[in-house]
């Protein structure tokens, strides 16, 4: 996956919306990388809850979704 920045969310972190998401924008993912978590969203809805996971479990995650 790759990623792109997006500017002036007004948060701490630095979300990137990925390369994979709809060009539409009807199903689009934002990721935000920190020193110990993964964070990640909704790009329509970014007051919503959000997942995170420690990076064993992203990479497990990624290693799934790319292979299928």
């Amino acid at each position: 996956m790759s990623v792109k920045p997006l500017a002036g969310d007004g948060t701490e972190l630095r979300w990137f919306k990925s390369s994979h998401s709809n060009p539409d924008g009807a199903a689009c993912v934002e990721v935000a990388f920190a020193p110990k978590t993964i964070h990640v969203r909704d790009s329509k809805d970014r007051q919503s809850p959000q997942l995170s996971f420690r990076p064993q479990g992203w990479a497990a995650f990624i290693s799934y979704a790319t292979d299928h």
